[in-house]
């Protein structure tokens, strides 16, 4: 047997803070269309979000287990136009953590969620090996 039989990427997950404050961070600042919303115990406890392209990122309540951290893996989300979603996040008061970086085949740049949490927006070059030529 080669590997452990992994089908697909379940979801990408982070623990937040404030889940009212991500919520509207990650359903209206970045745009993402919200999907299931599960309750623990009368509060929102874990929201899910339907990705573009395919794939799903979570995000839960902050415990004892899962903390935010700036540190932390990190989803990385391809945009059309770079400077335009930056310039769009900087007036929407997010918090910039690494400006756009120029690299040989894509330009990116680094924010923070509201708990911390680090996202990557990133651009494809047109010589990147997956863009068609």
């Amino acid at each position: 047997m080669s590997g452990i039989g992994i089908k697909e990427l379940a979801f990408v997950g982070y623990s937040v803070n404030d889940i009212a404050e991500s919520r509207r961070f990650y359903g209206e600042i970045l745009g993402l269309p919200e999907g299931m919303v599960f309750d623990h115990e009368g509060e929102v406890g874990w929201v899910e979000y339907s990705v573009p392209g395919g794939g799903t990122l979570a995000i839960t309540k902050a415990n004892d287990q899962w903390q935010p951290s700036e540190h932390g893996g990190g989803a990385c989300f391809e945009v059309e136009d770079l400077d335009v979603a930056v310039s769009k996040m900087e007036a929407a008061g997010v918090k910039i953590a690494m400006p756009i970086q120029d690299f040989p085949i894509c330009r990116m740049a680094l924010i923070s969620d509201p708990s911390g949490n680090t996202i990557a927006i990133h651009q494809k070059k047109a010589n990147h090996p997956e863009c068609s030529h």
